[in-house]
């Protein structure tokens, strides 16, 4: 049985992560914007740095919280492992959501600041349309069912790269270059760049991506058996690294 960090450090793991995950996101966005006028270019370089960088940041932090870095996936799995014994609590979820968005926001004015940008000025990329709209329906759907569907079929250590890639092809096949993620969507309100969003523009995003989540968990639930229940929660992304010995665990003070 794996154990479980400290909910303090799993949601600094969260924090950071998200913070690490919009500021790849949004620096690209801007060195692509920097380096070249074409815009199948700047999405090209925008959408390879975002999965490089996602693949790293899941294999790398993934065993101390999970590498959810998206409320949604953490609301999903606190619907689906709610009642196990490493499930997701509402105290977990409490932590970690709004973890995830000030790692957002504190991503997106790095990046900003990296680049010499006016800092957490709102971005004026209006993004309403039903098209776009349904595009993060399909994004997130597409990405939960790929998250819970590795961990009922016992893949989930294959997650640092099917999701990243999953992630990098959303870019191109969904209209609104799949953001996915409520965090995200929120960090990215706050930067006036090539990757930002109109704060207008993200109540409705946010809510296509909730509704996706919940079709990306009747995905999971058409087409997988449940998982044992020795699959933690935490494992919704990737695998914990196994419980250490009393030894290991000592604190070496």
């Amino acid at each position: 049985m794996s154990a479980r960090a400290p909910l303090v450090r799993r949601t600094a793991v969260e924090a950071l992560g998200t913070a690490a995950l919009v500021a790849v996101v949004v620096g690209s966005g801007i060195q692509a914007t920097e380096l070249t006028r074409d815009v199948g270019v700047q999405l090209l370089a925008n959408s390879l740095a975002t999965v490089f960088g996602l693949g790293v940041l899941i294999a790398f932090l993934g065993p101390v919280s999970g590498a959810h870095f998206n409320p949604a996936v953490t609301l999903a799995a606190y619907v689906t492992d709610r009642r196990s014994a490493e499930g997701p609590d509402l105290r977990d979820v409490a932590a970690y959501v709004p973890a995830q968005i000030a790692g957002a926001i504190g991503g997106a004015v790095l990046a900003d600041l990296m680049f010499a940008k006016p800092v957490a000025a709102f971005s004026t990329h209006d993004r309403w349309a039903g098209h776009l709209w349904l595009g993060e329906v399909v994004a997130t759907a597409g990405l939960v069912w790929l998250v819970f569907g590795l961990a009922r079929a016992g893949r989930a250590h294959l997650a640092p790269l099917l999701v990243a890639s999953y992630i990098g092809a959303a870019y191109w096949f969904t209209s609104s270059t799949s953001f996915a993620n409520p965090a995200v969507t929120i960090g990215r309100a706050f930067t006036d760049t090539f990757a930002g969003i109109a704060p207008t523009s993200v109540a409705p995003f946010i809510a296509a991506q909730l509704l996706g989540a919940a079709l990306g968990l009747a995905l999971v639930t058409v087409c997988f058996d449940r998982r044992p229940a020795t699959t933690a929660t935490e494992e919704a992304v990737v695998p914990r690294q196994p419980a250490r010995s009393a030894e290991e665990s000592a604190p070496t003070s």
